[in-house]
């Protein structure tokens, strides 16, 4: 079951929530400013899902201490590691998945360059890098299709959304980026039952 993030508007109890965590952190960057929102939405053909809009345009435009472990990037960077070989990412193109593929598990019939094709979606088509964990895994806002709002992990073996509803789904939370920031900022872990 999907849960419905809101996108449209910026909960001011979500964005009271995002000022806290960054007032409590060190390496704050100075928010974007909506010129600079509008200029990359503009340039990339996409709207920013809220709060995420409204946090880098009016709080903060990057935060070194995290969320992830190697810090929230700046709007428009990725990861040192990402790779400069890489494709250039597709941000308006829909975000192909609804639900959790671990591909290191997948027995689904897809030749290599399906399997290549698809892969390549998954990273580089309607997402916004948020971050790294290192060692391959990124966090992802959906910018993009049925999952705009959401947070997810993609890394070497699989993608994952943050925050199903369900109970047993592998990081439980509070779906969207203000959940996803406020589970870190608790000190809770991605993966409660690992």
């Amino acid at each position: 079951m999907m849960t419905r993030v809101n996108t449209e508007t910026c909960d001011p109890a979500e964005l009271a929530a995002l000022r806290e965590i960054v007032a409590s952190h060190s390496g704050a960057a100075p928010p974007a400013g909506w010129e600079a929102v509008r200029s990359f939405e503009a340039e990339h053909g996409v709207v920013l899902p809220e709060p995420y809009r409204t946090f880098v345009a009016e709080v903060c435009d990057g935060l070194r201490a995290g969320p992830p472990s190697y810090g929230l990037l700046p709007l428009a960077q990725t990861p040192p590691d990402w790779g400069a070989d890489r494709p250039e990412r597709l941000l308006a193109q829909p975000f192909p998945l609804t639900e959790a593929w671990l591909w290191e598990d997948d027995e689904t019939e897809l030749s290599e360059q399906e399997f290549e094709a698809r892969l390549a979606r998954v990273f580089d088509h309607g997402s916004l890098l948020l971050g790294t964990d290192g060692c391959g895994m990124y966090w992802h806002l959906i910018l993009t299709g049925p999952q705009r709002g959401h947070v997810w992990q993609i890394a070497d073996e699989g993608a994952i959304p943050f925050g199903p509803p369900s109970p047993d789904a592998p990081m439980p939370g509070t779906p969207g980026f203000a959940g996803w920031a406020t589970h870190w900022a608790r000190g809770h872990d991605w993966f409660p039952d690992a």
